[in-house]
């Protein structure tokens, strides 16, 4: 939820972002009219119930018949301080809702515009020339079905399109990416957690996930839970209604969950393989800081992705992502982008969000400030998932069908410096 402050000092603030977001503008005016009218509510509600208790002190002192009038304007006021009380609530009610559907205030510097509107930031290593080296390129499934590492007829076979199974070397390299990216969190001090990956609407809705973007949720209508589609949302959740002591610095979380996602509306994109699948493993960083911090978390972040891929020996590119590709939560978001050499272009393969205070302002995460509490800001970075495996396969593959090993996740495949096709 964006600052009622910023809304109200600053609203055209909020109306360039809706407008960067490619966002209805207007909401932010019927939002300023929903707030006056609900606060004016409540001011003429507590005016008469002051009334009312003034009144009833009145009707304690008063006798004879001053009693009895007085008994009833007590009577008359207190059925109108019950009604204003109800407006009161149903204005609230209403400013909110509308306040909770305009999306966060993008950061300056923020591209304006779609998902074609991205800048890059940087490239980073340089795509294999195969032709120069003499042979055709595979895609990740033929790679994968030779090393007996991925199974799409099967998985369709028992759960429908766009599932699989990974098997053999294809379940080790998985768990060797995730171990790693795991690790490598640690390292930076993230403590590791498993979280729950159904959750109750309200946390569901108060990361965000639930407004534009919905249609892309599960849900179990006969238990009111969500599955998730990343680790964030559990994280995020994990201290809701909490004032947390950021005295010592950031609380930093790394969750490793099976993450869902319905994948609608991308019929015909990325079908072939396992590129954009409905269940997939995610290693997520989290953290809790302050709003002044939140920037420089964020940058932080970026590195730890960056260094995973570096470990990995991935070429990839950093974008900048454009104002209306952002998601609600988002003030800025870095993605980073593997080379994928079978369709010649750049695979997101990870991205980094600095969300500001907009989802603990909706989940109630605060901290104490010098004059009372103020929410603490939220920064989430995926450092390690299934899709990692496109990348690694295509990247690494070998004339012979063998695909190398990058020395970061030998140990975590008892040593071996190549995975060796089985058909």
């Amino acid at each position: 939820m964006i600052d009622l402050r910023l809304l109200r000092t600053d609203p055209e603030a909020v109306r360039v972002s809706q407008r960067a977001r490619r966002e209805d503008p207007a909401l932010v005016d019927a939002a300023l009219a929903a707030d006056e009218a609900s606060r004016a509510a409540l001011t003429e509600f507590e005016a008469r119930r002051a009334e009312q208790k003034t009144l009833g002190k009145a009707v304690a002192q008063a006798t004879g018949a001053e009693k009895s009038d007085a008994l009833a304007r007590a009577h008359e006021l207190a059925a109108r301080v019950k009604d204003l009380e109800a407006t009161a609530n149903r204005a609230a009610e209403d400013a909110a809702e509308l306040a909770y559907r305009i999306q966060n205030v993008v950061e300056p510097g923020v591209p304006e515009g779609g998902e074609d509107d991205f800048v890059v930031v940087r490239e980073v290593g340089a795509p294999r020339d195969f032709v120069a080296e003499g042979f055709a390129v595979r895609d990740h499934l033929e790679i994968g079905e030779a090393l007996g590492a991925i199974d799409m007829e099967r998985g369709a076979k028992v759960s429908g399109a766009r599932f699989y199974y990974l098997t053999g070397i294809g379940a080790r390299l998985e768990l060797a990416i995730l171990t790693a990216a795991l690790d490598r969190a640690m390292a930076a001090g993230f403590t590791p957690v498993i979280p729950p990956t159904l959750v109750k609407p309200e946390i569901m809705r108060g990361t965000g996930f639930l407004g534009s973007h919905s249609d892309e949720v599960y849900r179990l209508e006969a238990d009111d839970l969500y599955l998730t589609g990343t680790s964030e949302v559990a994280l995020a959740g994990y201290h809701a209604d909490e004032i947390l002591d950021l005295a010592q610095g950031a609380r930093r979380y790394v969750g490793w969950s099976r993450c869902y996602r319905r994948e609608a509306g991308s019929h015909g994109r990325d079908t072939r393989g396992i590129i954009r699948v409905h269940e997939f493993h995610k290693v997520e960083m989290f953290s809790f800081c302050r709003a002044a911090e939140a920037a420089a978390e964020h940058g932080r972040f970026l590195e730890l992705e960056e260094a995973m891929l570096d470990a990995l020996e991935l070429p990839y590119r950093v974008i900048d992502t454009a104002a209306g590709d952002l998601g609600a939560s988002a003030a800025r978001k870095f993605d980073c982008e593997a080379w994928l050499p079978s369709q010649g272009r750049f695979m997101e393969v990870t991205s980094t969000s600095n969300c500001t205070t907009f989802q603990a302002r909706r989940l109630g995460v605060r901290e104490r400030g010098e004059t009372g509490t103020v929410p603490v800001a939220t920064v989430n970075g995926t450092i390690g998932t299934t899709r990692w495996i496109v990348a690694l396969l295509e990247n690494h593959q070998q004339p012979d069908g063998s695909v190398h090993v990058p020395d970061a996740l030998r140990r975590y495949l008892g040593g071996a410096e190549r995975l060796e096709p089985v058909i």
